[in-house]
């Protein structure tokens, strides 16, 4: 019988990879196997533990991770309902990223702004302005995605940030957006940007702390730039 055809039950029980979950633990686990897990089923030419190890010989488990649910139908044998399996996943793992115990996250410094968005953000392929609600101590109220797509002084307007602002009434707010291209360097656009709304705070009396331009595994603060004062 050609192999892609035995089914995992066919297969020895310390072979199959539930029963070494349940038996060893997920660590001890390939990615592979994991995803069978998740999968559960192959198709009938191939069963989901060949189908997982040849998605990950095609794949790396970043790539897998950045793919959205229609790049992932276009891989052999994964239809819509296991491409929203694995993009489920691979969400919930982002939200993990992010997630902490505190009630509320308190910002400290750009790091910390950095720690709370860059799992979010690092994947999107178009640049996303975030402002973050403060409390007076610093503690996060809200995260408001302000726009979608190139920073640009025009289009955001300080009505926009402020709005939620205002609604939240909350005493300060740091903005944050990614740069797609993974390098963190400002814009003259960040910058005039960043003006822009720095003055529109000073107005409403709501301080503008810091703007954190995220990267690929880097950030730049355009407080410590000396562009937010």
């Amino acid at each position: 019988m050609n192999e892609y055809k035995i089914c995992i039950r066919e297969m020895p029980e310390d072979e199959r990879p539930r029963e070494r979950l349940l038996k060893y633990g997920p660590e001890a686990l390939s990615s592979s196997e994991l995803l069978a897990i998740i999968l559960r089923t192959g198709s009938r030419k191939e069963n989901v533990i060949n189908m997982c190890s040849r998605i990950f010989s095609e794949y790396s488990l970043k790539q897998l991770s950045q793919a959205n649910v229609s790049k992932l139908t276009q891989i052999h044998g994964i239809g819509s309902a296991k491409a929203a399996q694995i993009a489920a996943v691979f969400e919930l793992a982002r939200k993990l990223e992010g997630f902490t115990d505190e009630p509320k996250r308190k910002i400290r410094s750009p790091a910390d702004v950095y720690s709370l968005l860059y799992p979010k953000m690092r994947e999107h392929k178009r640049e996303r302005l975030v402002a973050l609600l403060l409390d007076t101590k610093n503690h996060v109220l809200r995260e408001e995605v302000i726009s979608i797509g190139s920073l640009n002084a025009n289009i955001v307007h300080p009505r926009e940030v402020f709005k939620a602002a205002l609604i939240e009434s909350c005493a300060s707010v740091i903005l944050s957006h990614n740069h797609p291209s993974g390098d963190p360097t400002p814009s003259r656009e960040d910058i005039a940007v960043t003006e822009k709304l720095a003055e529109g705070g000073k107005l409403l009396g709501i301080d503008v702390l810091d703007h954190v331009v995220i990267g690929d595994g880097r950030y730049v603060s355009l407080k410590d730039e000396g562009y937010v004062r």
